[in-house]
């Protein structure tokens, strides 16, 4: 193992759709190097083992497939300039922005005038969520599906159950079905499938077994490999058993967040990730955060959006480091909403990525009007055309937080 130490103007963690756009970016306006450091062998993200159609459409305005948005980021990112360090981790930070960084190559220490987060997020396997039975092969997540039929080709078994039924839900079932797998059913503890409906319609003739919703799944069963999985109703607390060799848990995403945590970066406990201002910059000056490390989890080219936005933000940064921390105020989220992104409203007038406040819901609203509040007067209202579901992110007008006082209390947004 050899140490080697180098300087960077801006260092990228993670090489998925946010993490290369910001680079791209960056690397066109930025006079030094932008380094993407990338833990896998590959760049690209979730989207290069997901190979259906769906991505690049309101970033690249092209209707392509995972695999083939991942090259094209990771193309762009390379044409631009852009340094990738494939199959490297970040170990730890030996300061406010330098990385110990680890790779066969060996050991480097890495300084950064600019640092972006761009580590992303996974899903809870079964032994987070906890669910008891025999622990037989067979259980897998979304993504670990996607990895053994795209990139291994491997066989997967012949009648799955899916837990969930978002986005990424109806995902896994093309996967299974591309696998000669027969999806004999999905579970969700919503009253309705939470994907949008032109993604269930089609999704549903894939289905060779109901979708069982306001159920959980109880336990696995199986020796050797599973074979069987019990269900319970929630309402009626009736349960049924479900002959499958293979479990898919989708969904239910949590951020990648151990190196912001280990950064000492403040965090919001309702997304798990870091808080950020509306220029998604961290608590410490010169970090900044993209993608679904903030908001777990938006679509591929949403995130590769808040690349772009990110970018701006760095460029202003490096243009005066020394710029004067900017009073800000905290943004809360009253239930049924989970949680808020970005969380912090500064004084200065910054709007966030694409105007948009993000929220995540538990209960299903057609047609939502919501209210801010601080200290006990309303500051903005807001109705929107599309619904607020679960399983997806919900898109509000920042205007709705753009009249706090920073000097104020907390902003509370609920449904009106």
């Amino acid at each position: 193992m050899t140490q080697m130490d180098r300087n960077v103007a801006v260092a990228v963690i993670g090489g998925g759709p946010a993490g290369l756009t910001a680079a791209t970016e960056l690397s066109r306006r930025v006079p030094g190097d932008v380094l993407v450091i990338e833990r896998e062998a590959q760049t690209g993200g979730i989207p290069r083992h997901s190979d259906h159609l769906g991505y690049g459409i309101r970033d690249l305005h092209r209707f392509i497939s995972g695999p083939d948005y991942a090259r094209r980021l990771t193309d762009m990112a390379q044409d631009a300039g852009a340094l990738l360090a494939t199959e490297t981790m970040v170990t730890g930070w030996d300061g406010d922005r330098t990385l110990r960084l680890t790779s066969p190559s060996g050991v480097q220490t890495v300084t950064a005038d600019a640092v972006v987060l761009a580590t992303g997020a996974r899903e809870r396997p079964r032994s987070a969520r906890m669910i008891p039975g025999d622990r037989a092969e067979g259980v897998l997540t979304t993504g670990q599906l996607q990895n053994l039929v795209h990139l291994h080709h491997a066989e997967v078994g012949s009648r799955a159950l899916v837990i969930g039924a978002e986005l990424v839900s109806w995902s896994a079932v093309v996967t299974l079905r591309e696998a000669g797998c027969a999806c004999v059913g999905m579970v969700t503890p919503y009253p309705r499938a939470e994907a949008y409906a032109a993604f269930r319609a089609p999704g549903r003739a894939m289905l060779k077994g109901p979708v069982l919703t306001r159920s959980r799944l109880v336990s696995l069963h199986g020796k050797g490999r599973v074979h069987h999985a019990v269900v319970e109703n929630l309402d009626t607390g009736e349960r049924r058993t479900v002959e499958c060799d293979t479990v898919v848990f989708t969904g239910d995403w949590i951020p990648d967040h151990e190196l912001a945590r280990s950064a000492g970066l403040a965090m919001d406990a309702a997304t798990r990730g870091p808080l950020v201002d509306a220029r998604l910059a961290t608590s410490r000056a010169g970090v900044f955060a993209a993608g679904n490390l903030l908001h777990p989890v938006d679509t591929a080219d949403g995130a590769a959006l808040d690349g772009r936005h990110v970018a701006d933000s760095v460029c202003a940064y490096l243009r005066d480091p020394a710029q004067r921390e900017r009073p800000a105020v905290r943004v809360r989220a009253a239930a049924p909403f989970r949680w808020v992104a970005p969380q912090l409203v500064t004084a200065d007038g910054a709007v966030a990525p694409r105007g948009d406040l993000l929220l995540w819901v538990d209960e299903y609203r057609r047609l939502p009007k919501l209210r801010a509040a601080q200290d006990g007067r309303i500051i903005g209202t807001a109705r929107t055309a599309w619904p607020a579901a679960p399983g997806r992110v919900y898109r509000a007008p920042w205007s709705l937080v753009a009249k706090a006082d920073p000097t104020g209390g907390d902003v509370t947004i609920s449904f009106a």
